[in-house]
């Protein structure tokens, strides 16, 4: 992959000694729901991942391809007879926004958000908003067209907060250079205010560079993870009264643990965050981690799983968790045909992890899984890879454990 790959760029990798987690394999079903087709209407190379709407349709975006070549915003719609019909909703192009690496979300009423990394009216990207339509097609609205001053190029999703303000990442610029934390606040008339919560510096503690998206804790403090000028960190933003976000580093990474995360982390049920790196562990090629929080403040590193190639190289994405508190993720590489992997992570009884291998890609079904996963009501697994596929693309996929 060509912008991604520039990115996370590997890390010089110390080898260190320690028990690995049994990885083994098992039977999964996988179906190609979509091939993505360069044709010239159809989007190709999706990145993003995937949502449900109540109906049971999927929706995600392309960064590439479309009547203009800069991306799409789709939907595939479950028919009868076990196949997937997929609908174009929006083409991106120029000041509407181009290279849509993110997935999109739903508010209330319907309406999609989501991001791009390049277009808008400075060419840094934008926020969007799409609105469906009584005809069946969907209106575009820039919310907001990032000027490099306030960040340049989003990779990441969106989330909102109990009032409706739309919180997410810039990968670069802001006032300090290395991307920012932002919120938008739906104002009179429609528009929209935007506000930097916090701008990444680039100096040795701060981190910079956040490719993954925010969370909320239940106090309303946001959590995520950048790369720094070392092996990466995880952060804590925590609202100050009177206004402003304080920033408190949870975790520096020290390759040996992990190096370069990219994704969002996410809580379970007890408040501990979980999430992945993109290299480092013992073998170099990727790890999932657990933090827990210490009564009296800070956080326990816990290092669940470290990936070998054989079970996969590279995470990129992060990990969600299932209804018995299974862990599932994507590789990019590595598998028996080095095209990626799904992984399956599961707790034992006396501690420590299992790991599964779901499915490995073989080029025809996909290629370069970057997106993470989604599940649906029956426990069916969800994703979308880069490549491959029918026409040597991309893919929405599906796997039956």
């Amino acid at each position: 992959m060509n912008e991604r790959s520039s990115i996370g760029l590997r890390v010089a990798l110390t080898t260190l000694a320690m028990t690995l987690l049994v990885t083994s394999s098992y039977a999964a079903t996988e179906k190609v729901l979509h091939s993505f087709n360069n044709d010239g209407t159809d989007g190709f190379e999706p990145i993003g991942g995937l949502t449900f709407d109540a109906s049971g349709n999927l929706y995600g975006t392309t960064i590439r391809g479309g009547d203009s070549g800069d991306g799409t915003v789709f939907k595939l719609t479950p028919q009868g007879n076990g196949s997937w019909s997929e609908t174009v909703l929006f083409n991106f192009s120029g000041t509407a926004g181009e290279l849509p690496y993110a997935g999109v979300i739903f508010d209330g009423s319907g309406n999609l958000y989501g991001t791009t990394c390049g277009g808008g009216f400075y060419d840094y990207g934008t926020v969007f908003e799409l609105t469906p339509k009584a005809d069946g097609r969907w209106a575009e609205k820039v919310l907001h067209s990032f000027s490099n001053k306030d960040g340049a190029c989003s990779y990441a999703g969106l989330i909102f907060d109990s009032f409706g303000n739309l919180y997410g990442t810039v990968y670069g610029g802001g006032p300090g250079g290395g991307g920012a934390v932002f919120e938008l606040m739906p104002a009179a008339g429609g528009k929209w205010t935007e506000k930097i919560v916090h701008a990444f510096n680039l100096d040795e503690y701060g981190g910079g560079y956040p490719e993954g998206g925010v969370i909320f804790d239940a106090e309303g403090n946001l959590y995520g993870a950048t790369g720094d000028n070392s092996a990466g960190l995880v952060f804590e933003l925590s609202p100050k009264t009177g206004g402003g976000w304080t920033e408190k580093v949870l975790r520096h990474f020290d390759v040996k643990d992990g190096a370069d995360p990219h994704s969002s982390p996410i809580f379970d049920a007890a408040g501990d965050l979980y999430d992945t790196t993109y290299v480092g562990g013992p073998d170099g090629d990727g790890t999932v981690f657990e933090l827990i929080p210490k009564t009296g403040g800070g956080w326990t590193e816990k290092l669940l799983y470290s990936f070998n190639g054989n079970d996969g190289d590279y995470c990129y994405a992060g990990v969600i968790f299932d209804n018995v508190g299974n862990l599932y993720g994507t590789m990019v590489e590595g598998g028996a045909y080095n095209n990626g992997t799904v992984f399956e992570l599961m707790p034992k009884a006396g501690g420590g992890w299992t790991g599964k291998t779901l499915h490995e890609f073989k080029d025809t079904d996909g290629i370069e899984p970057w997106a993470g996963l989604i599940l649906d009501a029956a426990g069916n697994v969800y994703g979308t890879t880069q490549g491959g596929g029918e026409y040597g693309y991309g893919t929405v996929f599906e796997i039956t454990p």
